[in-house]
């Protein structure tokens, strides 16, 4: 994690062309739906090229994503959920060629949370058909699943289906748990995620189990591998999954 101010262009961003640095961080637009991602920490160092393949993905009501029962509980948000991306990463200067699919969101809001909501559970999934979905829980302090928990699903063409998880849309079974040795919090490890109107069923586990970011917030975020099956076809795949909540609510921080 990485703060500082717009003071001496120690920080900031632009447009037109797209840049965004801070410090010697940055991110900025080539061409139209071309980026290049520089970044450089704790001797590893990275530098991708990536091409938007699907354009920008509204969530919620055409990028307005509500979060609570209070219209202000809410983002704007959209995604672009398939950059074809390639680079190099060096790990203590040994470099090593790099290729795959990456995803990004950028998220804004006032306040997201409502009173009694102490977390949420976030996933984006990249399946090998060229489709991707994104679907989250909002975590109530009794234990329950808030009803404006959300999804979408992309199809390899660009178009949408918003998902609801009060309609049945998806659900998701947690199938292992973890406890780290450094917060004692204990996160979801493994899930099951049922999307019926998509005869569609996906298996998650974590790359790594040990994903846990200690920064101004103590949460998991980290990569996921898949296993999924639709209409009789099993598809592979990765993704992305934020836990937040667990080692503290996150009631009134968001």
């Amino acid at each position: 994690e990485r703060l500082s101010r717009g003071a001496a262009d120690l920080a900031g961003a632009q447009s037109p062309p797209f840049r965004i640095w801070l410090e010697d961080w940055t991110v900025e637009e080539l061409s139209p739906g071309e980026y290049r991602m520089q970044v450089e920490a704790d001797g590893i160092r990275l530098d991708l090229l990536m091409s938007d393949r699907k354009g920008p993905i509204f969530q919620g009501d055409q990028g307005y994503s509500r979060k609570g029962s209070d219209p202000g509980n809410a983002s704007y948000y959209y995604s672009l959920t398939r950059l074809e991306s390639e680079g190099s990463v060096w790990v203590e200067g040994q470099e090593f060629e790099i290729s795959g699919w990456s995803w990004m969101d950028h998220e804004h809001s006032t306040s997201a949370l409502d009173e009694d909501q102490i977390g949420w559970d976030w996933f984006a999934v990249q399946l090998e058909n060229d489709t991707e979905l994104m679907f989250y829980h909002v975590r109530r302090a009794d234990g329950s699943i808030d009803a404006l928990s959300k999804g979408i699903y992309v199809a390899e063409d660009g178009s949408t289906t918003l998902l609801s998880y009060a309609d049945g849309d998806y659900n998701i079974e947690v199938l292992d748990t973890w406890r780290s040795p450094n917060s004692e919090a204990v996160y979801p490890a493994g899930w099951r995620v049922t999307l019926p109107t998509l005869d569609l069923v996906i298996e998650i586990d974590p790359l790594v189990v040990d994903q846990e970011m200690d920064v101004s917030t103590v949460y998991w975020e980290g990569a996921v591998e898949i296993t999924a099956t639709q209409g009789g076809n099993v598809l592979r795949g990765f993704g992305y999954v934020e836990l937040t909540g667990y080692e503290s609510s996150m009631e009134g921080r968001f």
